[in-house]
């Protein structure tokens, strides 16, 4: 049965977890949500877990797992336990053979040109998939296939906690069959953290408000599994001064920059914080700011 986790009993303590991509170096608005699910897993007084989502080890720079950590310790946030997806992968293969899955040969372009003349996308859309290689006259035995899942035809909805947001989505409609892996063997991501949240008991989920919309199709895949369902908290982006998202494409400056030329960890956090619409001096230790973020789960206000 797919349900929410909960504290049996009292027994149990939350656990949240920060899951970052070793593609590179972590930039401001990596850390202030990695600061805010740290601060959402200890402010309970539950575990928090690191885990590296290296799945594609194309984009994976070696060195970037050891500098993400000497970030986080910099910037005060300590776990309990650390994984690495690139270790896993016969977990998410035992997973996938439980759903109802096929191969599909279709290219991205092939896919996107049925949609058009479909008309099955609005412009600006998502392309949903529509089903070419389900069935088998249509693959292409000449080509490496990835691995799709069936969807069931159903609606699926997602709750956000912070906002108190419902996004629901039909499945076929809105969503489509899923590739599981891809064409290359890599397994897809929202197989890897569906599973990967389960086998580490997470109860919670922060992350970046651009994921919310890849939320209700991850709930449909626990559903699936028969894997509980955490619960979901998307914090907004970290914008510049022209109000576009920090990215490391976009040259965000990297928290290890900042680490190397001897500025405060404490003045970092506080730039983090203020960030947020909070109040703070201009150094703040990281456990001033658990009763800050209570206030603001209370409120669900932040900026």
């Amino acid at each position: 049965m797919n349900t929410e986790p909960g504290l049996e009993g009292g027994r149990g303590v939350p656990v949240g977890r920060y899951a970052p991509s070793p593609t590179g170096a972590m930039h401001l608005g990596n850390a202030r949500t990695a600061l805010l699910a740290w601060l959402h897993s200890r402010a309970p007084g539950g575990r928090h877990l690191l885990r590296f989502e290296d799945l594609d080890t194309g984009r994976v720079r070696p060195w970037a797992y050891d500098l993400i950590r000497r970030d986080l310790e910099w910037l005060g946030l300590d776990w309990d336990a650390e994984s690495v997806q690139s270790r896993q992968l016969d977990r998410y293969r035992e997973a996938a053979a439980r759903l109802d899955t096929y191969p599909c040969t279709c290219t991205r372009r092939e896919v996107q040109a049925a949609v058009q003349d479909s008309a099955g996308a609005p412009h600006g859309a998502e392309p949903v998939y529509p089903g070419t290689c389900r069935d088998p006259g249509a693959r292409h035995p000449d080509r490496p296939a990835a691995l799709r899942w069936r969807v069931p035809d159903a609606r699926v909805c997602a709750h956000d906690r912070l906002t108190g947001q419902t996004l629901c989505q039909d499945l076929r409609a809105d969503v489509g069959d899923l590739v599981l892996r891809r064409n290359d063997g890599v397994y897809a991501y929202h197989l890897a953290v569906v599973v990967d949240d389960a086998a580490a008991g997470v109860t919670d989920v922060l992350r970046g408000a651009d994921l919310w919309t890849a939320t209700p199709r991850q709930v449909a895949l626990q559903a699936a599994l028969g894997l509980p369902t955490p619960r979901y908290l998307h914090v907004p982006l970290m914008t510049d001064y022209r109000g576009e998202r920090l990215a490391k494409r976009g040259g965000a400056p990297p928290v290890s920059a900042l680490r190397e030329a001897g500025e405060n960890a404490a003045g970092v956090r506080a730039q983090l914080a203020r960030s947020l619409g909070w109040p703070v001096p201009d150094e703040v230790e990281v456990a001033d700011l658990l009763p800050l973020w209570r206030a603001a789960l209370a409120g669900t206000r932040l900026a």
